[in-house]
């Protein structure tokens, strides 16, 4: 159903592309859009137990679209270094794609709120956000389905050679 990476040799391991995910900050959600345009949109995430978790509002295009397709692609960008002398970019990143449903149990919900948002506040601030606008948020969790991490062939270069370093 999904296609293999067609430059297999820069697909980094399942741990590699965990890690990307578990450190990562933003990432860039795809879903279905209005006439068949795609909509992209980034967001804060939060990775645990093999889901991304985030979080919008109870309208507007990404929750309708949402609505109408469950099916979406999730993309992070690890490293985004462009060298110009080579002209090339050292990347690395990964693609997910899933389905995604809005966490309607009460206490997941809440839970998942309040682990978002202390990946990147301090608690007291967290507990206001909460207290402000928690009643308005849709949670919303991506079942991953597949998912893909690739970096640029000389990033793969450096690697192999450092390994042979070591040996």
């Amino acid at each position: 159903m999904f296609r293999k990476m067609r430059r297999f040799r820069q697909q980094l391991s399942d741990e590699e592309t965990i890690a990307i995910l578990e450190k990562g900050k933003t990432g860039i959600l795809a879903v279905n859009g209005d006439d068949g345009y795609p909509y992209a949109v980034p967001l804060n995430y939060l990775y645990r137990d093999g889901k991304i978790i985030v979080h919008g509002a109870k309208a507007g295009h990404k929750y309708d679209a949402m609505q109408k397709s469950d099916k979406v692609s999730f993309c992070v960008i690890d490293k985004d270094e462009v060298v110009p002398d080579k002209v090339t970019n050292y990347f690395r990143s990964v693609i997910v794609f899933g389905k995604v449903r809005i966490i309607e149990d009460e206490a997941l919900r809440k839970e998942a709120a309040l682990a978002i948002g202390r990946k990147f506040s301090p608690e007291e601030a967290v507990q206001e956000d909460m207290n402000r606008s928690y009643a308005n948020v849709v949670m919303y969790e991506i079942s991953i389905e597949h998912m893909t991490g690739k970096e640029a062939i000389e990033l793969v270069a450096m690697k192999a050679a450092q390994a042979k370093e070591k040996e």
